[in-house]
């Protein structure tokens, strides 16, 4: 199963968001935001904005495919 972590840690007086992927590549936001839920939905947005990540992920994926 491949994992996609999305998450906010503190950060000056605010929250950072991260989002993190199964091979240990991670991208943060430069900006900080003022609640969890903030920084949250910016990290999903972050996601969203990968297109070429998400359909790497469908194609690795597709080439492994789950035993029986």
């Amino acid at each position: 199963m491949t994992m996609i972590t999305l998450s906010a840690t503190p950060k000056g007086n605010g929250y950072q968001a991260t989002v993190t992927f199964a091979d240990g590549v991670s991208m943060s936001s430069a900006e900080t935001y003022p609640s969890i839920a903030e920084a949250m939905t910016a990290a999903a947005m972050k996601l969203l904005d990968m297109p070429e990540r998400l359909k790497a992920l469908d194609t690795s994926q597709s080439s492994h495919p789950a035993s029986s």
